[in-house]
């Protein structure tokens, strides 16, 4: 699950860097994306906490200039945190390990993945994935690690967001800090509502009150928290504003407080935590890349339709088309050159090899001139023009679904684009294809011309009749169409001596093995075309092109990668093991 909430997150960040900032759509994918770094982070911590003592964390958080810098001192009982009158002078994640060892902090590392650890006060501003980390001791606290964090509500709040968000997951506890100018901002409240389902306990820390708005601000306060959240309301620390130096009895029981949520943890119930995040918010992560594969299930459903209706048109017109169809033909021709004559065998060989002799010249010189000008065979250019149409089908398809389509146009803009870029390449696979298709199925015409001498084998009579009639017709011209090397040729050639040897095997005692014989060679050949041709090469590509298209557009989600996130979640919601 960690895997593909990473993934997640990754390809929403991929697709949002192009987009405008000023967008719904940028605006709807940052919500997302925060989402999915706060539940990453926070599967992250309980992978670390289940393979390792991991020590308490405590994250003091709030909006700029709420004083959590001033919180993380009093708590401390010294000045370890850098305190500014400046708004956002906190940009990186600071760590105060208090009565902690070197090694008690190797998960630190882990948990803030692409960040850098720098020194405390030696920090890039520039550079925003950073954190730090500062061992001390104290009598006030308990073996802890507590987090100074950067303001989640100024002008570069968006910057070092990530950081914030991977401090929000690591704690265990939070002590929210806002003034009472700052209690009601929006952003406080956002960030309240983010954190919610992960149940932390939450103190909260009133900062820069006067004693005639305490009661009012607090209560104010209580009400804020009523209407966005359903937890109960917590525990109000509120402090007073002064130029001093703040009363040594408000220190003692803000840390007395802050012990008494330390108690609170229950980490067991961690799993089930992220499970009930994940399923709150789940439907919206995925609606983008749901919408993403309907649109790539339609677009393979078009495919199929082609390519079905491809083969419907190779069975019409070649397969099924009188004057095209040569197959068989050649399985006879290839038969009559098994029905060497006694006697006139050495003399039909020297004829066959005079008169072939000026087409393999053919062949072999100019071969692809030769081809574009005239096509091998019948079937060659059937399937070229077939493959052609099934682009110029899909190409008219596609800009009737941009057309038609709003929600995900730009998608069908994409494909129509690399359907144009990748023609010519799968038009000349496809016809590479047609040619191997071509020299492996001689062995299929071999093997049925074959099958038919074998039947004349048990019919002397009529082999013998047959014997006399390939003499009458001139042996030499019936084998030159093999002996060549290609196909088809008898029909310049050969057809009407070819047609007296079909009508006199049809009129046969073998006629209906004949008729069975040219069926099976006919499905055969279709079985092949459908499989090598249609299948693996035109199916196939088609289909690839969806995942040729630009990377930083589109989610690339498989429907079978979310089917097995979503049979994870269901899982570990009955069984509450996230890992």
């Amino acid at each position: 699950m960690l895997e593909f909430i990473t993934n997640l997150k990754q390809r929403y960040q991929i697709i949002q860097s192009g987009l405008a900032e000023e967008s719904t759509q940028w605006t709807t994918f940052q919500a997302s994306i925060e989402q999915l770094t706060l539940i990453e982070s926070f599967l992250h911590k309980i992978q670390l906490i289940e393979h390792g003592d991991v020590p308490l964390n405590i994250a003091v958080i709030g909006p700029t200039q709420s004083g959590k810098s001033t919180v993380v001192n009093l708590l401390l009982a010294q000045d370890a945190a850098g305190v500014s009158p400046l708004a956002g002078y906190t940009v990186h994640p600071q760590g105060f390990a208090v009565d902690l060892k070197i090694e008690d902090l190797s998960y630190i590392a882990q948990h803030f993945s692409g960040f850098r650890e720098v020194q405390q006060f030696s920090q890039d501003s520039e550079s925003y994935a950073c954190y730090s980390l500062s061992h001390l001791s104290t009598q006030n606290l308990p073996r802890c690690l507590l987090w100074d964090t950067p303001d989640f509500d100024s002008i570069d709040a968006q910057s070092y967001r990530e950081g914030v968000l991977k401090s929000l997951a690591l704690a265990d506890v939070l002590v929210l800090v806002v003034s009472k100018e700052k209690y009601a901002d929006q952003s406080v409240w956002d960030a309240l509502a983010l954190i919610e389902p992960l149940n932390q306990p939450v103190l909260a820390v009133i900062n820069k009150l006067i004693a005639d708005s305490q009661s009012l601000v607090a209560d104010s306060f209580k009400q804020r928290w009523q209407q966005i959240r359903q937890d109960k309301t917590p525990a109000i620390m509120p402090i007073l504003f002064t130029k001093g130096d703040i009363a040594q009895e408000c220190q003692t029981e803000l840390i007395n407080l802050l012990q008494h949520h330390m108690h609170k943890v229950q980490r067991k119930k961690n799993a089930a935590v992220a499970i009930s995040f994940m399923q709150q918010h789940w439907q919206s992560w995925l609606a983008p890349v749901r919408l993403e594969q309907e649109t790539q299930t339609t677009w393979q459903i078009l495919i199929d339709q082609a390519v079905k209706q491809a083969i419907t048109e190779y069975q019409r017109d070649y397969l099924d088309h009188p004057h095209h169809y040569d197959t068989f033909q050649n399985a006879l021709a290839q038969l009559l050159t098994l029905l060497e004559v006694p006697g006139l065998a050495n003399i039909i060989a020297q004829s066959r090899k005079i008169l072939a002799w000026p087409l393999r010249k053919v062949f072999a010189i100019g071969k692809n001139k030769y081809t574009q000008a005239f096509p091998k065979t019948q079937e060659t250019a059937v399937l070229q023009q077939i493959a052609e149409h099934v682009f110029l089908q899909l190409g008219d398809q596609v800009l009737d679904q941009i057309d038609q389509t709003q929600g995900n146009n730009k998608w069908w803009k994409a494909i129509n684009s690399q359907l144009r870029q990748d023609k010519a390449v799968v038009l000349q696979h496809f016809e590479r294809g047609t040619d191997i298709y071509h020299q492996d199925f001689k062995q299929q015409i071999e093997t049925t011309a074959q099958g038919l001498y074998h039947q004349l084998e048990e019919h002397p009579a009529l082999l013998n009749g047959l014997r006399a009639t390939r003499v009458t017709a001139d042996a030499a011209m019936l084998g030159l169409a093999v002996q060549a090397g290609g196909i088809g040729l008898h029909d310049l050639l050969i057809a009407p001596a070819m047609l007296s040897v079909t009508s006199y095997l049809a009129e046969s005692a073998i006629g209906s093995y004949l008729q069975r014989a040219e069926t099976e060679l006919k499905q055969q050949q279709l079985n092949t075309v459908k499989h090598q041709l249609f299948d693996q090469i035109l199916l196939q590509q088609l289909s690839s092109l969806s995942t040729k298209m630009m990377h930083n557009t589109f989610f690339n989600i498989s429907t079978r990668q979310l089917a097995e996130a979503e049979a994870q979640l269901e899982q570990k919601r009955h069984g509450l093991r996230i890992l």
